[in-house]
Parts: C-alpha cells; sequence; structure tokens
C-alpha cells in the first residue's frame, strides 16, 4: 500500500457507515443530555420575546424618566416642581384629546401613543436638558461670551437636539410599528403625542423657575411671573412644540404613503420634514432676539397661518381617509364580504357612531326580554327596562310571566286582567302573583348593559377592521402594502365575517338613517380596481357567494 493511500486513509473520520438497520444502535450510545459536551445555542431568543422587549422598553423610560424628574426638581426646588407639575398638566388633556379626535377614522392603538407620550417626556426631555447644557457651556467657555451663548444655545444649537430627540419616537414607530403607521395623519398623531409629552416636562421647568422668582421678588396673583408664563405657554402656544414635530410626523407619514421602490423620496422626505421643524423652532426661539414687538410678529404672522396650514392638512387627511373607505370597500360589496349599505356607512364619522348606539340599545333590549323589530324609529323600548314573554321569565315556569310596568306591548301591564295568564286573576284562591324581587331584575339589567356593551365593541371592531382594509387595498394600488397583502387581506376579511352579524344590520340602519343609502346612491360594481386574483371566484378565499361549497374561515 503506498504512502498516499495511508495518507488519505487517515485523514477519513473515524465514523461507523450508515447503515439503515443500525441508525438505533448508533443513536443509542449518545450520552444522556447532563453529560452532553455541546449544547445548543439560542442566538437572540432572550430580544426576540414579546416580554423581554416590553420590559426593557419600560424599563429605560422609566429610569429617564426619574432622571429628568430629579434634574428639574435640582433646579426649580421642591415647591416650585410641585407648583410648575400642577400647572404642567391643564393642557395635556385638551392636547390628547384634540390628536385622539383627529385619530378617530383608524385609531392608533394605545400602547404605541403612551410610548410617544412617555418618550417625549422623559427620553427626549433627558437628552435635550444634558445635550443643551454641554453646548451651552462649551460655546460660553470657547468665546468667552455667556450671554451670546445663551443666545446661540436657545436658537441653533436647542432647536437641533429638541427637534432631533422628539423625532427618534416617530423613527421608532415608523420602523418597528409599521403596519399601524400608514399615512399622514398617523405621523401627525404620533408626532403631536411626542411633543405635547416634551412639552409637558419642559413646562414643569419652566413654570417651577418662575415661581421662584415670583418667591424672590415677592410677587402673587396675575401679575406674577409665574402667571405670564402660563399664560405664553399654555394659553398663546400650547401647540408649539407640537406644530413643530408634526412637521416631522407628516415627513414620515409621505413617507409610509409612498411606494417601496422610491427609496430616495422615502427617505428624503422624512429628513426635509426634520429641517422644518427644526427652521420653525429656531424662528419661535429667537423671536424675542427681535425687538420688543418680535414675539407677537412672529407669533401672528407666522405661527398662526402655519398652525391653520396644518390644521387644515390634518383635516383634509382624515376626510382623505373616509373617501377611501367609499372608494376601496365596494369592491368587497360586489364580492359578498359587505353589504351596499356598508361602504356608505363606513365613510360616514356620525353614521358609524349611530352604528354603535344603534346595536348596544337594540342588544340590550333584547337581552332584557323586550321584543325587539328591525332597526328604525318607534321600534326601541325605554333602555334595560326588561320586559319577558309569557314563559320566559327568569326562574319562572311556562304561563308564569312577570310584568313590569305598564306600556311594554299588549297583556304585560297591570290591569285588570292582564299579565297573570289563564286562571290567575283575583278569584277566590288566588292570590296574585308578585314580579321578581329588585335583585332579579338589577341582574338582569346589568346582563342587558353588558350585552350591549359587547354589541356596540363589535360594531367599533368591525369599523376598525373596514378601515385597515380599505388603508391596505389602497397601499396595494401604490405599491407600498408589502408582500404578505394576501395574507393580510384575509385575515382582516376572517375579522369581519366574525362580527358581521351584529354589524351589518347595525351599519345599514345607519346608512338610511342619516341619509347615505338612496336607490341612485347604490354603488355600482367596481370596474376601475380589479378584485385581487385570490379573492376571485373559484379562488382560495371563503365566500358564501362566490364559493358556497367552500367551508368556512376558522373561528
Amino acid at each position: 500500500m503506498s504512502d498516499g493511500s495511508v495518507q488519505q486513509r487517515q485523514s477519513q473520520p473515524a465514523v461507523p457507515l450508515l447503515e439503515e438497520q443500525r441508525v438505533g444502535e448508533i443513536l443509542a450510545a449518545v450520552p444522556e443530555r447532563r453529560h452532553w459536551r455541546y449544547r445548543p445555542r439560542r442566538v437572540g431568543m432572550v430580544w426576540r420575546s414579546r416580554t423581554f422587549r416590553i420590559v426593557a422598553v419600560c424599563t429605560v423610560l422609566a429610569i429617564c424618566g426619574l432622571a429628568i424628574l430629579a434634574l428639574v426638581r435640582d433646579q426649580t426646588g421642591t415647591e416650585g416642581f410641585l407648583v410648575g407639575l400642577g400647572l404642567a398638566v391643564l393642557p395635556v388633556p385638551l392636547l390628547m384629546a384634540a390628536f385622539r379626535w383627529l385619530d378617530r377614522v383608524e385609531p392608533a392603538p394605545w400602547r404605541n401613543l403612551l410610548f410617544a407620550f412617555a418618550w417625549g417626556a422623559f427620553a427626549a426631555a433627558l437628552i435635550a436638558i444634558l445635550a443643551n447644557s454641554f453646548a451651552t457651556r462649551w460655546i460660553a467657555t470657547a468665546t468667552a461670551d455667556p450671554s451670546n451663548a445663551d443666545t446661540l444655545g436657545a436658537t441653533v444649537i436647542a432647536p437641533v437636539i429638541e427637534e432631533s430627540a422628539k423625532a427618534a419616537a416617530v423613527l421608532l414607530i415608523f420602523l418597528f410599528r409599521r403596519r399601524e403607521f400608514n399615512g399622514i395623519v398617523d405621523g401627525i398623531v404620533v408626532a403631536g403625542f411626542t411633543a405635547s409629552g416634551f412639552a409637558f416636562t419642559e413646562n414643569i421647568l419652566y413654570l417651577g423657575n418662575a415661581f421662584g422668582e415670583d418667591q424672590q421678588i415677592g410677587t402673587s396673583g396675575v401679575v406674577s411671573v409665574t402667571a405670564a408664563t402660563f399664560f405664553v405657554r399654555a394659553v398663546m402656544s400650547p401647540f408649539a412644540h407640537p406644530l413643530f414635530t408634526v412637521l416631522t410626523g407628516i415627513g414620515f407619514g409621505l413617507a409610509a404613503a409612498s411606494a417601496r421602490h422610491r427609496r430616495i423620496r422615502r427617505i428624503a422626505l422624512p429628513l426635509l420634514g426634520l429641517v422644518l421643524a427644526m427652521g420653525m423652532h429656531a424662528l419661535w426661539n429667537g423671536s424675542a432676539s427681535f425687538g420688543p414687538y418680535g414675539f407677537y410678529a412672529v407669533y401672528g404672522v407666522f405661527m398662526v397661518p402655519v398652525f391653520g396650514l396644518v390644521t387644515w392638512l390634518a383635516i383634509w387627511s382624515r376626510q382623505r381617509e373616509l373617501r377611501t373607505l367609499a372608494a376601496e370597500l365596494p369592491a368587497y360589496a360586489a364580492a359578498g364580504w359587505l353589504t351596499p349599505a356598508e361602504p356608505l356607512a363606513l365613510s360616514s364619522m356620525r353614521a358609524r357612531g349611530m352604528a354603535r348606539d344603534a346595536a348596544r340599545q337594540r342588544h340590550a333590549a333584547a337581552a332584557g326580554g323586550i321584543r325587539v323589530g328591525p332597526y328604525g324609529p318607534g321600534h326601541w323600548p325605554p333602555p334595560y327596562a326588561p320586559v319577558y314573554e309569557p314563559g320566559h321569565g327568569p326562574g319562572h315556569a311556562p304561563g308564569h310571566a312577570p310584568a313590569y310596568g305598564p306600556g311594554y306591548g299588549p297583556g304585560h301591564g297591570y290591569g285588570p286582567g292582564h299579565g297573570y295568564g289563564p286562571g290567575h286573576g283575583y278569584g277566590p284562591g288566588h292570590a296574585p302573583r308578585r314580579g321578581p324581587s329588585a335583585q332579579v331584575r338589577a341582574h338582569v339589567a346589568a346582563q342587558a348593559k353588558a350585552h350591549g356593551r359587547a354589541a356596540a365593541r363589535a360594531v367599533a371592531e368591525y369599523e376598525s377592521f373596514a378601515t385597515s382594509l380599505a388603508s391596505l387595498r389602497r397601499q396595494a394600488r401604490r405599491g407600498s402594502a408589502g408582500p404578505d397583502f394576501a395574507e393580510r387581506e384575509l385575515e382582516l376579511l376572517h375579522h369581519l365575517w366574525q362580527r358581521r352579524n351584529v354589524a351589518a344590520p347595525a351599519l345599514t340602519y345607519a346608512a338610511q338613517a342619516t341619509g347615505r343609502l338612496r336607490p341612485h346612491r347604490l354603488p355600482p360594481a367596481p370596474h376601475a380596481y380589479p378584485f385581487p386574483p385570490h379573492m376571485q371566484p373559484g379562488g382560495n378565499a371563503y365566500n358564501p357567494y362566490l364559493n358556497p361549497h367552500r367551508p368556512p374561515p376558522p373561528q
């Protein structure tokens, strides 16, 4: 045997030949788990845990909150901090309610909005106060001019740092909650919540310092520095910080609505919005250096018109979302997933609210034992006043229905011979029966209210899923829906189908009651935008109208 063959044989692995009949014998020789020398490594499994991510984010925000509140308290003192905190919280509900009202068509999850507010109030504020202080001290040391350093820090350094820190929250939601960030309205709302949180913490600092000045000079009341600061920051300009950051949010919203292949546009638009936010913030901070009337000039000539323009854009974008519902949902109505009236009702905020109220009242009345007819005026009994059909009262044998009072239908009042059934009048030996106890009535009323709330919640969820479906279809036409469009569409249709029996009649009634459903306004079959291939007759989707022999989706 040659040396080369020997070396080749020695280089081969010394393992037994894998034969099918010896697999069990070979695997049986593997040691037990506690004797393993090599163990599988879980790469990235901790960070992939949703619980770990939530705990990590909450911990970081909590640490930032404790740090920024400690810094503010150190600068203002305990008493000034408490006064500033009490005054700074007053405009917050107004700001949050305004942005939440704007987002009523397709509401963003509260977890996103609370994260944005907490980021602005804690993380962004902490970054800003530390970076601004460091930059101002560095400029003062480098130029040996502290007054010029304060002016330069307020007009140049602060806008760049603060707007960048606030934009980070919008960027994080844009990247990690992409399905819940679809357009301009989402960008405005997320940016508004972030800036509202930032303004809240900043107001604590300014109002606390103003209170400290009042304590030193002995002023109080309407002529105090605290009152003047509160008037300027909370009355005249509560939307100042939200207005700056909303420009960044608009940039991210336009990027979210852009097609995926337009990468330059998707990067340039958020950067442009951030630059505009920095510029507007710098102009606002520098208005005091333009003379005694510079602040009022900037406020009246620039800030108020821009605020009006952004408000108009936000309302127009919200109306555009409603128009999207009217344009996209008729395709699903033609396929049988929706009734023809539903797109008309879903595209009206008034009709959507009316549908929720109607479902709540009707299902509460039905759960209370009241006979209910079709949706429409004149069919509603007094709310939560249960009356049972003969033989259907709780805890009573057939033919022993209790009467709850007059006016709820024939044969159910307290009039002579009514409500006690045959042979149960006031004749000899037949004492009149009493109705159910107050405890039973309260239990029935509570159940009725619960059923009503559940029905209203089902209609609200139906409206939300339908809005998401229309938005998804619009993104697909624009090329920004992503490769999982078909799976997401089927999932939304499944959620709609589960709630259809409750929501569809209520929405149809609302469309009729608001005058949106008329014979000449019934939507025609869509022709401009064809239905996706997987939803065509014979496709993979369940549709009782197109594919009646396919099984329904899983419940």
